[in-house]
Formats: structure tokens, sequence, C-alpha cells
């Protein structure tokens, strides 16, 4: 049987603080862990994190970028060959959207943007719903006897 009092601590996770200056008898007495002189041994002592001990430190030796990105709002994406949406239809496919192709792997995410771009050649009909598509690969489904709608 299960009980309260047989639950233990993850190990590691009840750890003792260093008690320091408490007498020598501790091990952690007179200079308490910090050694003698020095930098270090005073109080917010320690040299900055990006101190380089006098070398001239990596930021100040990269040039200063120009510009500014703005890639939270920057819209991706991701682009969808036409000889992916020839391998659908051959399986007998014809009507494709976000749902079809996150089910058969092409796509990765359900918020991912999709483009349709004309590498490859089609040669089914499909009825296909995306949110951008190419001159040319809309030219190629057209010619193949298929319909588009984009948002």
């Amino acid at each position: 049987m299960f009980s309260l009092n047989d639950i233990k601590p993850e190990f590691g996770s009840k750890k003792k603080s260093k008690r320091l200056g408490r007498g020598n008898g501790s091990g952690k007495g007179t200079y308490c862990g910090r050694g003698l002189n020095g930098q270090n041994s005073r109080a917010g002592g320690g040299v900055a994190p990006w101190f380089e001990g006098g070398q001239t430190p990596l930021f100040r030796r990269m040039p200063k970028l120009k510009g500014f990105k703005n890639s939270l709002f920057t819209v991706r994406y991701t682009a969808i060959n036409i000889s992916q949406l020839e391998v659908l239809a051959s399986n007998g496919i014809t009507e494709i959207n976000k749902e079809v192709l996150l089910n058969h792997g092409v796509l990765r995410n359900k918020n991912d943007l999709v483009k349709i771009l004309a590498d490859g050649e089609i040669t089914k009909k499909i009825t296909l719903k995306a949110d951008k598509i190419s001159k040319s690969a809309l030219e190629k489904i057209t010619k193949a006897g298929g319909s588009v709608e984009t948002k």
C-alpha cells in the first residue's frame, strides 16, 4: 500500500546551502571560500561576463550592422511544388487543401501558409485551395483542367 509518508524528494532537489563564516570547524570559516585578497574576495567582486582580460572584446571587434529586420511580422510561406500535388492526384485525391496536405505529410504545421510553385508537371484535374500560387503554377493547373482558389 502506498502512503504519503513513503514519498521522498527527488535526489538533489533538497540541496543544503553553504553556511559561510560560521567558524573554522565548519570548513568555511575566516575567508568563507574566497581565498585571501584580490578582486574576487571583495563584495561585488569579479569581472563582467564579457570582459576578456583587456583584449578588445568580441562585441567591439564586430562591425556595426546597419538596418532593421522586422522578423516578428515577416510572412513566411511553405513552398509546395506541383510535382508533390501530382503524387497526391495519382493516389486519387482530387480536392487538395491544407488538411489533405497535413494528413499526407506534405505540410508540417496546420498554421503554415502554403505557396504553390511550378516545379514539375501535373496531368490530373485537381481542385486546389492555397494561400498563394505562382503564375506559372496556375497556368499548369488550369491547362490540366483544374481549378485554384486563393485567399
